[in-house]
Protein backbone atom coordinates (compact mmCIF):
# COMPACT_ATOMS: atom_id res chain seq x y z
CA UNK A 1 0.00 0.00 0.00
CA UNK A 2 1.22 3.46 -0.87
CA UNK A 3 1.69 6.31 1.55
CA UNK A 4 -0.31 9.48 0.90
CA UNK A 5 2.96 11.41 0.83
CA UNK A 6 4.05 9.53 -2.30
CA UNK A 7 0.95 9.97 -4.52
CA UNK A 8 1.58 11.82 -7.78
CA UNK A 9 -1.04 13.88 -9.62
CA UNK A 10 -1.72 11.25 -12.31
CA UNK A 11 -2.02 8.51 -9.66
CA UNK A 12 -4.49 10.59 -7.64
CA UNK A 13 -6.61 11.29 -10.73
CA UNK A 14 -6.76 7.56 -11.58
CA UNK A 15 -7.86 6.76 -8.02
CA UNK A 16 -10.61 9.39 -8.05
CA UNK A 17 -11.78 8.15 -11.45
CA UNK A 18 -12.09 4.65 -9.97
CA UNK A 19 -14.32 6.23 -7.30
CA UNK A 20 -16.68 7.59 -9.96
CA UNK A 21 -15.25 11.07 -10.53
CA UNK A 22 -14.79 12.23 -14.13
CA UNK A 23 -12.36 14.74 -15.59
CA UNK A 24 -14.38 17.86 -16.28
CA UNK A 25 -11.58 19.98 -17.71
CA UNK A 26 -7.89 20.76 -17.55
CA UNK A 27 -6.57 24.27 -17.21
CA UNK A 28 -2.81 24.38 -17.53
CA UNK A 29 -1.35 21.90 -15.10
CA UNK A 30 -4.49 21.49 -12.99
CA UNK A 31 -7.20 18.90 -13.63
CA UNK A 32 -10.77 19.46 -12.38
CA UNK A 33 -12.84 16.40 -11.52
CA UNK A 34 -16.60 16.36 -10.99
CA UNK A 35 -19.16 13.80 -9.88
CA UNK A 36 -22.86 13.86 -10.55
CA UNK A 37 -24.78 14.82 -7.44
CA UNK A 38 -21.75 16.46 -5.80
CA UNK A 39 -21.62 20.25 -5.86
CA UNK A 40 -17.88 20.66 -5.22
CA UNK A 41 -15.04 20.00 -7.65
CA UNK A 42 -11.75 18.32 -6.93
CA UNK A 43 -8.73 20.09 -8.43
CA UNK A 44 -5.50 18.12 -8.66
CA UNK A 45 -2.19 19.62 -9.84
CA UNK A 46 -0.29 17.58 -12.41
CA UNK A 47 3.31 18.69 -12.30
CA UNK A 48 5.08 15.72 -13.86
CA UNK A 49 5.44 12.88 -11.38
CA UNK A 50 5.86 15.11 -8.33
CA UNK A 51 3.86 14.11 -5.29
CA UNK A 52 0.70 16.05 -4.47
CA UNK A 53 1.05 17.90 -1.15
CA UNK A 54 -0.45 15.89 1.68
CA UNK A 55 -2.87 18.62 2.89
CA UNK A 56 -4.25 19.18 -0.60
CA UNK A 57 -4.71 15.47 -1.12
CA UNK A 58 -6.48 15.04 2.23
CA UNK A 59 -8.84 17.92 1.38
CA UNK A 60 -9.64 16.28 -1.98
CA UNK A 61 -10.26 12.94 -0.24
CA UNK A 62 -12.67 14.66 2.18
CA UNK A 63 -14.48 16.34 -0.74
CA UNK A 64 -14.86 12.93 -2.38
CA UNK A 65 -16.41 11.60 0.87
CA UNK A 66 -13.68 8.96 1.18
CA UNK A 67 -11.45 7.97 4.04
CA UNK A 68 -7.67 7.88 3.53
CA UNK A 69 -7.80 4.06 3.75
CA UNK A 70 -10.50 3.87 1.06
CA UNK A 71 -8.43 6.16 -1.14
CA UNK A 72 -5.32 3.98 -0.66
CA UNK A 73 -7.33 0.95 -1.81
CA UNK A 74 -8.22 2.82 -5.02
CA UNK A 75 -4.55 3.50 -5.83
Amino acid sequence: MSSLADVSGPEAIKAFRRAGWVVQRQSGSHVSLAKEGVRDLIVIPVHGNRAVKRGLLLAAIRTAALTPDEFRELL
